[in-house]
């Protein structure tokens, strides 16, 4: 002891040095402390007074007792800032921080600690780089930085850290690509990079972990083909590639043979085609396969039935089929999985009769999902024995016969999906034993009979739809009682009956929809009791009576629709002090009054009012007479309108009897032709016009107000007597064969649209021409900027507007038409094909908002097959291949058009250009230097906008990588079969994630 306290006093600056060596980890850590917030008091001891070594989460060394080992403050509820004083604790070997929410940078300064062997901040909102730092801590075995928000790109020199064994960056906002220097990281075990914004190729230097069991890449934007060598990696137990860009690659033949561990597979949403490898159960372990949304082909392998730990299988959206009863085997062998849980085998081309073997699959089957195929026959008996099933999905399949009463006892059934069949007879009774359920979707059907009032025992439905069937009998007041439904959806069905009192009790109901039926009765009071309500549509009854004040309570509704009842009364001013209602029609009833200066009434594209002769007032956009005074007096206002209403009907009277005469008259004359006046439901604010009115608002259609020429007709400028704002008259020449053809179905397709992207139509003319000729025409708003065509293609005398389109005007353009063509295709009341689309017919308003246009050649899907295939119509170079051919009008005709539109967007090239002659197209065009050599395809001007932005800024996905989705996209609807094109609900979903990310 003397000689120690002797080499103190001779040596004093050894005594600082020990004491600052004793308080330099007190000091980080308090740091640490004073840089953070403690709501749950975790670090309430940590003070000056007591040892450090003590405190929460702390842990010393057993050799440098006053030395920081351990720092675990994992799920401690912890927020604010990791102080840079941590890179203090030098002898720091684990820091676990996860599951709190910091935030902010990670400090640069833990790069100070060698010897840290474990970093877990995962579950924090921790931004900004990796530092490159990290690479420092030689002895780093654990970095998770999972689920935080990190940013740029994953540093190269990460690739140093040769010791670690877990590397998880996974749900992070990564950009760049996967650095190569991972592959040389041989002692790794774990890889997750998961659900980032990764761009690339896989390296593959990846192929050289072969100790790896965790390869983890899904969710990225990754590219190319897959290395073939990660298909040997035989220490793998979790392979995920799902949701990404990787290019078509058939797996090979002996894919599983070398993954002996394999226990999930995942390559779902990618790019991968030809057949389902049978080698894939020679990896014997595999508990769940996902092979979801690619271009999978051929049959379903019957080897999959020797792999017994099986739990989960997805198969849905490929190109699979079921030619023969030998091509359903793999049912019967997929009974020997008995841990079975998932089957999904929608969205693709199995057809026939679903053997009764799948009842003999595995007693712990939950989800089966058969739907959308082409499945016929009755309901599947064999479904019967699969009593735990939760979810079950045989929609959009072409099924006959009745629901049977056996589904009633599949009792722990919570999804059931019939609709888009061919099934009759009623509803069974014993559907209400189903007391589970959560969605019922029955409609497009041919359905009969009453709405069993046993619904009302499935306490837990939130969804009923059984639109668009043949339902007759009154509304069970008892569906209404059902504490958890939120959608009611009855419409298109021969209801009647009133609409019972007891709709009030359904206080959690978003959307109340049952138009053309035949209810009547009055509108419930005690509607306005459901608070949550945001769609009421009761169009196309017999309803009575006043419209409820009670409809004001109603904050959260956005839209409304009674038009076409026999509404009587004043619209409540109520109604102008919902801030969220957006869109009203309430058309074609018997209102009077007033009409309401406030919400959605002070915007007239939102506000149907035509058909109602009592309503007067309002904003002058409706262009509705102004009231007079006594119109605030009800009883006057009514009675004047019973003197009107009778006035009304004797001129009518007498003007009936006077057109008999004059067209009796007229027919032995055989002189000039009767004009009529065709006054569709469009909504428009021109209910009605004549050919003097289109005439004189285009200056007798002057060539100067001529916008542009189709193939019916003609377009021009025009601004009608009174207005303000600009319409676009179509004008057709009803001398061309097919005009009034046209003329019809395009009044028949745009009668019932709404969609922000489709071109508003006002109101149409059928009439005579001054020389007695017929005369048809269309009226629709203008749009300012023309169309798609004169922007991609502008002429060199143009004079409006930009002539160059942006990359992100480019993106909001295409998503503007896929939603379009989504809504036409899935969305609309009768789903059409628009048979026509190209660039002229996409307009651009204002804001460059897309609208389709020209809907004179459309079909309707319940119309396609009668349409004629002796001749092509359509434009060349937009027509789809199996048109040419003689096939029928189907909607993957307009996913065709879409593709080549895409190509045209970001190639800068007709179709039709000279270039592509001798076999060359556009789409072999794109394919040739797709995805590599994108440079030499890409619209010129677009290629300066990208590279002149990437050199200014750092985006999360450059312009080049998106235009590449796109063109991916692109392709993928230009397949030559129409199988293989995805519908334009796949497509709208793909462009909005593209557009997401580059924005």
């Amino acid at each position: 002891m003397f000689p120690i306290l002797l080499l103190l006093l001779l040596l004093p600056h050894v005594t600082c040095s020990l004491l600052h060596e004793n308080q330099t980890d007190r000091i980080a850590l308090l740091d640490f402390k004073l840089s953070c917030s403690d709501p749950h008091g975790s670090l309430a001891f940590w003070n000056a007074s007591s040892d450090f070594c003590l405190w929460k989460g702390v842990s010393c060394g057993r050799k440098h007792r006053q030395r920081v080992t351990q720092l675990d403050l994992t799920n401690q509820g912890l927020t604010g800032h990791l102080s840079p004083s941590l890179g203090n604790l030098t002898h720091l070997r684990a820091l676990r921080l996860a599951n709190n929410s910091f935030r902010g940078e990670i400090p640069a300064s833990l790069g100070h600690l060698r010897r840290l062997e474990v970093i877990y901040l995962s579950n924090n909102s921790l931004q900004g780089w990796i530092p490159d730092e990290l690479s420092n801590c030689s002895n780093l075995k654990i970095l998770s930085l999972k689920s935080n928000r990190l940013k740029g790109r994953i540093p190269h020199t990460i690739g140093s850290l040769l010791k670690l064994v877990i590397l998880n960056l996974s749900a992070n906002n990564l950009t760049g690509s996967i650095p190569r220097s991972i592959g040389y990281m041989t002692a790794l075990d774990v890889l997750s990079l998961s659900e980032n914004y990764l761009q690339g190729s896989i390296p593959e230097e990846l192929g050289l972990l072969l100790d790896m069991s965790y390869l983890g890449l899904g969710a990225n934007f990754l590219s190319g083909n897959v290395p073939p060598m990660l298909f040997n990696l035989s220490s793998v137990i979790y392979f995920g590639l799902e949701l990404n860009h990787l290019d078509k690659a058939v797996l090979p033949s002996d894919f599983g043979s070398h993954l002996p561990k394999l226990q999930h597979l995942g390559l779902d949403s990618n790019n991968f085609e030809g057949p389902i490898p049978a080698s894939l159960a020679n990896a014997s372990s595999l508990i769940d396969i996902g092979l979801s949304r690619n271009y999978f082909s051929g049959r379903v392998p019957s080897s999959l039935g020797h792999l017994h730990d099986l739990t989960f299988l997805n198969l849905e959206s490929n190109s699979l089929d079921t030619s023969d009863r030998e091509s359903w085997e793999f049912i019967d062998s997929l009974a020997n999985c008995s841990q079975l849980q998932t089957i999904a085998l929608d969205m693709n081309n199995l057809g026939g009769d679903v053997p009764g073997s799948i009842g003999n699959l595995s007693s712990q089957l939950q989800v089966l999902y058969l739907g959308t195929n082409q499945l016929s026959g009755v309901f599947p008996s064999g479904i019967a024995n699969l009593q735990n099933l939760i979810a079950l999905s045989l929609e959009n399949n072409q099924y006959v016969g009745a629901i049977p009463e056996w589904v009633g006892k599949l009792g722990n059934l919570q999804v059931l999906y019939l609709e888009g069949n061919s099934l009759t007879g009623t509803i069974p009774l014993s559907i209400g034993n189903l007391s589970q359920l959560l969605y019922l979707y029955l409609q497009d059907n041919k359905i009969e009979g009453l709405l069993p009032a046993s619904l009302g025992n499935m306490k837990y439905l939130q969804r009923l739809n059984i639109t668009n069937n043949s339902l007759q009998g009154s509304v069970p007041a008892e569906i209404f009682s059902l504490p958890s439904l939120i959608s009611c959806q009855l419409s298109f069905n021969k209801l009647d009956g009133t609409l019972p009192l007891e709709v009030g009790n359904a206080k959690q109901l978003i959307e109340l929809e049952l138009s053309s039926n035949k209810l009547s009765g009055e509108v419930p009071t005690t509607l306005g009791n459901c608070r949550g309500l945001e769609i009421i549509d009761l169009a196309q009854n017999s309803l009575v009576g006043e419209l409820p004040v009670s409809l004001g309570n109603l904050q959260s509704l956005k839209i409304l629709n009674l038009s076409h009842n026999k509404l009587s009364g004043p619209i409540p001013k109520s109604l102008g002090g919902l801030k969220l209602l957006s869109q009203i029609d309430i058309s074609f009833n018997h209102l009077v009054g007033e009409i309401p200066t406030k919400g959605v009434f002070l915007n007239a594209s939102s506000t149907v009012l035509e058909g109602n002769s009592g309503l007067c007032g309002g904003v002058a956009e409706l262009h509705i007479p102004a009231c007079s005074v006594s119109s605030s007096d009800p009883f006057r206002r009514r009675r004047s309108f019973r003197v009107k209403l009778i006035a009304a009907i004797v001129i009518t009277v007498i003007f009936v009897l006077l057109t008999l005469i004059i067209l009796g008259f007229l027919y032995r004359k055989k002189k000039v032709k009767q004009p009529s006046l065709v006054r569709p439901s469009f909504g428009s604010k021109f209910p009605t016009v004549t050919y003097k009115d289109l005439a004189d608002a285009t200056d007798q259609f002057s060539p100067s107000n001529l916008i542009g020429r189709g193939r019916y007709g003609s377009v021009y400028k025009a601004k009608l007597h009174g207005q303000t704002d600009y319409v676009a008259v179509k004008v057709f020449d009803m001398e061309t064969r097919g005009a009034n053809r046209s003329f019809m179905a395009e009044c028949e397709a745009l009668r019932s649209l709404r969609h922000r992207n489709l071109v508003p139509i006002l109101t149409a003319c059928s009439s005579i021409d001054s020389g007695g000729n017929d005369f048809k025409a269309l009226v629709y708003e203008f749009m300012t900027n023309g169309s798609l065509d004169s922007f991609l293609h502008p002429k060199e005398d143009a004079t409006h507007g930009p002539c160059y389109l942006t990359l992100t005007q480019r993106l909001s353009i295409a998503l503007d038409i896929a939603n379009a063509l989504e809504y036409l295709h899935h969305s609309s009341q009768r789903p059409i094909v628009h048979y026509d689309l190209k660039p002229s017919n996409i307009l651009l308003g204002n804001d460059l908002t897309a609208h389709i246009s020209d809907f004179g050649l459309a079909r309707f899907f319940d119309n396609v097959s009668t349409a004629s295939t002796a001749a092509v119509k359509g434009t060349i170079g937009y027509i789809a291949p199996e048109y040419a051919a003689g096939g029928q009008v189907t909607a993957s005709g307009d996913v065709y058009a879409f593709g080549i539109i895409l190509l045209e967007m970001f190639t800068g090239r007709r179709p039709t250009d000279d270039m592509f002659k001798d076999g060359v197209s556009i789409v072999s065009f794109v394919e040739a230097s797709f995805p590599d050599h994108m440079t030499e395809i890409v619209d010129t001007e677009l290629l300066e906008e990208i590279d002149d932005f990437e050199a200014q800024t750092e985006s999360m996905v450059t312009g080049m990588d998106c235009v590449r989705s796109v063109l991916r996209v692109g392709l993928s609807c230009t397949s030559q079969s129409p199988n293989e094109r995805s519908s334009m609900r796949e497509v709208a979903a793909k462009l909005q994630t593209i557009r997401e990310s580059y924005g």
